[in-house]
């Protein structure tokens, strides 16, 4: 019998840290977990983690499958 080899998984954590309203903010999306941050901090997660996947789709590809400094220019185009 033949061993499946375990597929990649990779995902995006997101953490705002200057929450002082006291809402609990949390967004999944694909491939992405937002937490916590002011509405603006949140806010921004969400339109960066939005542009990192229409990079990913533009190149076809999928986060697990891109270098982390192929990551890197997605990043920098997403947030530049």
């Amino acid at each position: 019998m033949k061993a499946t080899k375990p597929r990649k998984q990779a995902a995006l954590l997101g953490l705002g840290l200057d929450n002082q309203d006291g809402h609990t903010r949390l967004t999944r999306g694909k491939n992405f977990v937002l937490y916590g941050g002011s509405q603006d901090t949140h806010a921004q997660m969400q339109e960066t983690a939005i542009k990192i996947n229409e990079q990913l789709d533009r190149r076809g590809k999928r986060l697990e499958d891109v270098s982390p400094r192929e990551f890197s220019d997605i990043f920098r185009e997403a947030t530049g």
